[in-house]
């Protein structure tokens, strides 16, 4: 991966940042994307947070190897700390679990306008965000699921808006767990993940059987009743 080819995860994540938006990319890494964005003519400017000093470092050397250090600042800070409030029109948090991106949000609340289009990829824990969308009045505007390398990651698009909206005529509890629109669409990379989890659940529910423990019946009634919300959803 590099400026030049982003990997697939990335590459779709860029292709939802508004054109011409200042982009604030979160934990940007080497700051592929930032520069990638500004690079296509996708965003006008970016800033590339980043908290680690490695990490950072590795930013600062990639936007002046790549020649734009006028249109990229590189800020070293936690999570959305490393903006005024409202700067940005489009903010991208990438490549983390979704309670830490939820946490990241949250403790950065008074950083955002209401106008800026939210592109969150977690790698796992998308329901922590959803759910965080929902209670703060932000709006799923659109969903996507895919494979890459042998791992399967979703991205959440949001902005201030109707929160219920894409929830309506579905299992809340279930849309918050699956996505609202990955529910409504469910291509193969989402069967393929929703049975893997089924699979694995059960087995866990068979141990906890065989096994008699009965501090475990709570976990085990649980996970039945995660497997029934799943196995609802999935016959749509």
């Amino acid at each position: 991966m590099n400026v030049d080819k982003l990997s697939k995860r990335l590459e779709r994540v860029s292709t939802y940042i508004p054109k011409e938006a200042i982009l604030a990319d979160i934990g940007s890494d080497h700051a592929y994307l930032p520069c990638y964005a500004v690079k296509e003519g996708i965003a006008s400017r970016a800033i590339a947070g980043e908290v680690v000093e490695g990490p950072f470092q590795s930013a600062i050397a990639q936007v002046k190897e790549t020649g734009l250090e006028e249109e990229i600042a590189v800020r070293k800070g936690n999570g959305l700390e490393v903006l005024a409030p409202g700067e940005a029109q489009a903010i991208t948090i990438c490549g983390m679990g979704g309670s830490l991106i939820t946490r990241i949000l949250d403790e950065g609340k008074e950083k955002l306008s209401g106008r800026e289009c939210l592109i969150l990829q977690p790698n796992i824990g998308a329901q922590f965000i959803r759910a965080w969308l929902l209670d703060e009045g932000w709006q799923l505007t659109a969903e996507e699921i895919l494979e890459e390398d042998g791992k399967i990651y979703e991205i959440l698009v949001a902005q201030k808006g109707e929160a219920r909206k894409p929830y309506a005529d579905l299992n809340t509890e279930a849309a918050i767990l699956m996505g609202p629109y990955l529910i409504k669409e469910q291509n193969d990379v989402f069967k393929k993940k929703w049975n893997q989890e089924l699979t694995h659940w059960r087995k866990i529910v068979q141990q906890v059987e065989e096994s008699g423990n009965e501090r475990s019946i709570e976990k085990k009634e649980e996970l039945i009743r995660l497997i029934e919300i799943v196995e609802e959803a999935l016959e749509r």
